[in-house]
């Protein structure tokens, strides 16, 4: 399957590479390769085989990295939907604690009304949290433990197995 990110580390940077040997190297399609190529990927010359320099290579794949990075400031949670850092609505979180020293900030997006999740730790959650107002919820168990039933659950499934 073919990596999302691909990592440039495997790129020998004094060695020329060609579209199929890229392609073999990140288990990709070659039709991707020559659409980084229309992107902007260079090649050493306009010739067939089409010849890609491997420093060049991974410069290119670390700048699309970076170009694709879209960092959360203090007070804000990415959105997946809108595809960008939000300030949650209210500026208002919860705080849902996973472990000891871990949780998950969860908000609601102003603009979509999706969900917002951020995973902090304890020690960098003020840091995180900026000038928004923070609401600590208590620690959700399995559901198997909870008293109260599941509501899609047929405790009847016996009964009606039997008739």
């Amino acid at each position: 399957m073919a990596m999302r990110h691909p990592n440039h580390r495997l790129v020998k940077i004094h060695r020329t590479y060609e579209v199929e040997e890229i392609a073999t190297l990140f288990s990709m399609h070659r039709n991707t390769v020559r659409n980084w190529i229309k992107d902007g990927l260079e090649t050493l010359d306009q010739r067939r085989p089409i010849l890609v320099q491997g420093a060049i290579l991974v410069d290119f794949l670390k700048q699309r990295r970076v170009r694709n990075k879209r960092p959360c400031q203090p007070g804000q949670i990415y959105c997946l939907r809108c595809r960008e850092p939000r300030r949650p609505a209210c500026g208002e979180v919860l705080y849902h604690a996973i472990t000891g020293d871990r949780g998950r900030l969860v908000g609601l997006c102003p603009d979509c009304g999706t969900r917002l999740f951020r995973g902090v730790s304890k020690a960098k959650l003020i840091a995180s949290l900026g000038n928004l107002e923070l609401r600590l919820t208590e620690a959700q168990g399995h559901i198997g433990n909870s008293p109260q039933p599941s509501l899609n659950c047929d405790f009847n499934k016996e009964a009606k197995t039997r008739d």
